[in-house]
């Protein structure tokens, strides 16, 4: 199919060429880091996948594992991971345990020769993930970074509009919720480009903001919202000739709206005549059931499909969110995390004209 014949929502691999949609079959037999709710959960959605089956679960106490196997059906269930790992029969490794954990998990799996998906966070730092993809590519399997909200058919959409350039170009984003879905937002709206400045409000892991500066007078303005709160949690991309907006809840949306006017767009200059808008909605799978989950996360299965997708294809990395886009991610989040701290951090750029600074 030619890539202007498909539907704006297909898949980022499958729309760059590089991955068959029949491929969701490739068999691929997982094994389970970590016994907690983001598993059971990621496990529910993703064991509809064609072609994954799920081996094994562990878990650092063999109770909690063998609680998690019964509870889905999983034949084996170990305590302690050296034993996952040693499986012949396991093909690749979801991790799910707590971010601090991710960099020595991963690499333990890299290291017994398993792929990778590993729960975002990925790492605590950019240089932490450097050292984990490095080992991945020499070990020559896969390291996915578990950003699932790239891989929600909302934001396949709304990428493709903007590489296609339907609103111009990206001027603006506006998100609001923590910093690592905010910030991927921004990666997204503005692609390979880096911040050339950034402020910060708020203090390390609490309500606040930030901004960032890109070349070309374009910003993302982000909000890092209190718990609890009735948040707002949309993502907006603002461009010369239109807007997306990415609906609640915008880290896994499955709703967004299109507006590109027919004037110039901005209501100050078209007498105040507004664009219409184009509404977008994306089910989730109807045969996933996910008691008491977070919001959409029977979207699981789109990332899950990719990575069968990419494997079977022969690709150690998904673009929705390859490697290099995962870590220009993680070295905003280390400078705002740094100002945060109320400390100087490095702004991922190259520019002698990098400036830092807080505000509020």
């Amino acid at each position: 199919m030619n890539v202007h014949e498909m539907l704006p929502e297909t898949p980022r691999d499958i729309r760059l060429g590089l991955t068959r949609a029949e491929d969701t079959a490739f068999p691929l037999r997982w094994g389970i880091i970590g016994a907690g709710d983001i598993s059971r959960q990621w496990a529910l959605a993703s064991g509809e996948c064609a072609g994954a089956s799920i081996s094994a679960v562990a878990a650092r106490n063999g109770d909690d594992a063998v609680a998690f196997a019964a509870a889905l059906g999983i034949k084996r269930a170990y305590g302690g991971y050296e034993q996952l790992l040693a499986a012949p029969d396991i093909d690749a490794v979801y991790i799910g345990t707590i971010d601090r954990l991710h960099k020595e998990h991963s690499l333990m799996a890299i290291a017994a020769g398993k792929h990778v998906l590993c729960e975002k966070a990925l790492a605590k730092s950019a240089m932490e993930a450097r050292e984990m993809y490095a080992a991945a590519n020499a070990r020559r399997v896969m390291l996915q970074d578990g950003m699932w909200t790239r891989f929600m058919p909302a934001v396949e959409h709304a990428r493709a509009l903007i590489e296609t350039g339907a609103i111009g170009d990206v001027l603006m984003l506006q998100a609001d919720f923590d910093t690592y879905y905010t910030t991927q937002a921004a990666t997204l709206a503005f692609g390979e480009a880096k911040p050339i400045r950034v402020q910060v409000a708020g203090k390390h892991y609490g309500p606040g903001g930030a901004i960032l500066e890109y070349s070309g007078n374009r910003f993302a303005n982000l909000a890092f919202i209190p718990y609890p709160s009735e948040f707002p949690e949309v993502t907006e991309f603002i461009g010369s000739k239109g807007r997306i907006t990415l609906e609640q809840p915008a880290h896994c949306p499955t709703r967004l709206t299109v507006r590109i006017p027919e004037e110039t767009p901005s209501r100050y200059c078209n007498t105040g005549k507004p664009a219409p808008e184009q509404r977008y909605e994306y089910a989730l799978p109807d045969t996933i059931k996910i008691p008491n989950g977070h919001p959409n996360q029977a979207g699981f299965i789109y990332q899950t499909e990719a990575v069968h997708r990419c494997l079977a294809a022969g690709l150690l990395q998904c673009p929705q969110i390859d490697q290099q886009e995962s870590i220009r991610n993680l070295e905003v989040l280390d400078s705002i995390h740094a100002l945060k701290e109320g400390e100087p951090g490095p702004v991922p750029s190259k520019s002698s004209t990098t400036n830092h600074s807080n505000y509020g």
